[in-house]
C-alpha cells in the first residue's frame, strides 16, 4: 500500500474539514488514519491516505489540494509521500 500525508493548517474557521474530505470520496482516495486539533484559534490537521491506485497524477492531487486550500477554505494544504515526509521529519 502506498500513503501520503495531507496536512492542513490555518485560522479555524466553519467548514474546513468537509471540502478536504469530499475532494478525496470524489477521487476515490481512501483516508486510512485522521487527527485535528485547534490551539489558540487555529486548525491543524493530519490526514493519512491510500494512494494505491489514484485516478489522478499525485502532483495533480497535490495541486488541486491546495489550491482547494488557498482560494477555497483559507488554509494551507499540504500532500507528501510519505517517503519523502518521513525523511523530511527524521531526527
Amino acid at each position: 500500500m502506498k500513503r501520503a500525508i495531507i496536512t492542513v493548517v490555518g485560522k479555524d474557521t466553519i467548514g474546513i474539514i468537509a471540502p478536504v474530505c469530499t475532494y478525496l470520496a470524489e477521487n476515490k482516495i481512501n483516508i486510512l488514519d485522521i487527527s485535528q486539533t485547534i490551539v489558540n484559534g487555529y486548525f491543524n490537521m493530519m490526514m493519512i491516505i491510500d494512494v494505491t491506485e489514484p485516478e489522478k497524477p499525485f502532483g495533480v492531487m497535490a495541486d488541486e489540494l491546495a489550491t482547494l486550500g488557498e482560494e477555497k477554505i483559507g488554509v494551507q494544504i499540504r500532500c507528501q509521500k510519505e517517503e519523502i515526509f518521513d525523511l523530511m521529519h527524521r531526527i
